[in-house]
C-alpha cells in the first residue's frame, strides 16, 4: 500500500522514519512517499517536498513563510487528491498539516483515510480545535489526557502510548563522573533561530563548567545536515576546538553524564534514555507577551507536563545565564539519583511499551480499509 507522511522540522520527521519502519514489518511492500529531508529519504521514501526551512520560533517569523508554506500546501493537497495514497499521515507540524487536511476533505471532497499523529494542541485543551481535527482525520495521540478532553467533547480520537516509550530504553545507572571531569551532551535544538539563541549560552555554559572541571568533554548533537554547518562555523568562529559534532539526539547522549536540552521532543528522548538533563529555551523578547498567552502551564518541557512537576529544571529567558547552567548541570552531575527516579515514573506515565507497534497497527488497518 502507498503512505503519504507530511511532516515539517526534524522532530517530526524522525517519528515518521519510526512509524514508517513498523508499517514495513506488517506490509513488506508499503511505498512511502511525503514531505520532509534527508532522512525520509534515506529511509526510503520517495520526497515529494522537501521541508528545510519550514520551522520556525512564533508567529512574527513565520509571516514571511506563508506564501511558501499556502503554495505548498495548495499543491500538495491536489497532488493527494490526484494520487490517492491509501493513507495520509500527518506528524506534528500542527497549523500546515491541519490546513491539509481541511483542504483535502472540504475543497477537494477527498475521502481516503487521513491519520493525525500527535493533534495540535496537546496542551491547551481547544474545543474548536479538537472538532476541526476529529471532523477531517483520525488523531491519534500520544498523551492520555489529551484522549481524555476529545472523548469528553464526544470527538474521535485514539490513544495507544508515545511512540517514543517503546523506541528507547533506560541505560544503567553508573557512577558520577569525577569532580574535575565528566562528558556533557549539548543539544541547542534545530530551527535557525534555536541555533542562533542557544548555541552562544551554551557554549559560554560549557566553558563555565570547564573552569570547575577542567577534564570535561563536550559532545554537540545536530539535527540534521545545516543544523551541523551552523555549529561547526560557529565553533570555528569562537576557536573552539575539543567540542565534538555529531548527528543526532542519541549518538549525542551515548556516552553522556549529563544534558543541556533545548526543550522540545529531545527532552523527552533524554529522559527516556536517563541522562540528567536540564533544560533551556529561548525567544525573541518580542514573542514573550504572543508565549504567555498560549502557555496556560507552569512548565513546557513534555516531562514536566506529563508528571506535573519540574523534574527537569527549566531555564527559560533571562534565567539560561551561563552561570546557572552550568551551576545546575554540575549539581546533576553530582547526584543524578533524584532525577533517574522521577524519569523511571515518566516512562511509566507514558502508556504502554508496544506504542509504536499498535500505533503501526491501527495505520496499516485503515490504509487497508
Amino acid at each position: 500500500m502507498k503512505y503519504f507522511f507530511s511532516t515539517g522540522e526534524p522532530s517530526g520527521e524522525a517519528m515518521a522514519v519510526l512509524l514508517a519502519e513498523e508499517i514495513r514489518k506488517l506490509d513488506p511492500q508499503a511505498e512511502f512517499e511525503g514531505i520532509g529531508d534527508e532522512r525520509m529519504r534515506a529511509a526510503g521514501f520517495r520526497l515529494w517536498r522537501n521541508h528545510r526551512g519550514w520551522a520556525s520560533m512564533g508567529p512574527l517569523a513565520a509571516i514571511p513563510r506563508i506564501p511558501k508554506l499556502l503554495d505548498a500546501m495548495l499543491r500538495t493537497a491536489v497532488y493527494i487528491a490526484r494520487s490517492k495514497p491509501d493513507l495520509i499521515v500527518l506528524v506534528d507540524f500542527g497549523v500546515f498539516n491541519l490546513r491539509l487536511a481541511n483542504t483535502l476533505r472540504r475543497r477537494l471532497r477527498y475521502a481516503g483515510p487521513i491519520v493525525d499523529l500527535f493533534p495540535p494542541g496537546t496542551w491547551l485543551d481547544d474545543a474548536q480545535k479538537a472538532r476541526n481535527v476529529s471532523a477531517v482525520a483520525f488523531p491519534v495521540t500520544a498523551f492520555s489526557h489529551q484522549c481524555e478532553f476529545y472523548r469528553s467533547l464526544g470527538c474521535r480520537i485514539e490513544y495507544f502510548g508515545h511512540p517514543l516509550a517503546s523506541r528507547y530504553q533506560m541505560r544503567a545507572a553508573w557512577p558520577a563522573p569525577a569532580a574535575d571531569g565528566g562528558t556533557v551532551a549539548i543539544l541547542p535544538g534545530s530551527r535557525s533561530g534555536e541555533l542562533r539563541r542557544h548555541l552562544p549560552v551554551l557554549l559560554a555554559a560549557y566553558r563555565e563548567l570547564r573552569r570547575r572541571r577542567p577534564r570535561l568533554h563536550a559532545v554537540i548533537g545536530a539535527a540534521d545536515e545545516r543544523a551541523e554547518g551552523v555549529i561547526v562555523r560557529f565553533l570555528s568562529r569562537l576557536g573552539e576546538r575539543g567540542v565534538e559534532v555529531v548527528r543526532g539526539v542519541a549518538p549525542a547522549l551515548e556516552r553522556a553524564d549529563a544534558a543541556w536540552v533545548s526543550s522540545g521532543t529531545a527532552v523527552l528522548e533524554t529522559a527516556l534514555l536517563g541522562v540528567p538533563a536540564v533544560a533551556l529555551y529561548v525567544i525573541p523578547r518580542l514573542l514573550i507577551w504572543y508565549g504567555h498567552r498560549m502557555i496556560r502551564h507552569r512548565f513546557i518541557t513534555l516531562p514536566n507536563l506529563v508528571l506535573g512537576r519540574e523534574v527537569v529544571p527549566e531555564l527559560l529567558q533571562d534565567a539560561a545565564t551561563p552561570e546557572r547552567l552550568a551551576d545546575t548541570l554540575d549539581a546533576l552531575m553530582t547526584d543524578p539519583a533524584a532525577q533517574r527516579k522521577e524519569f523511571a515514573r515518566l516512562r511509566a506515565a507514558l502508556g504502554p511499551s508496544d506504542a509504536l507497534q499498535r500505533c503501526a497497527r491501527y495505520a496499516v488497518l485503515l490504509a487497508g480499509a
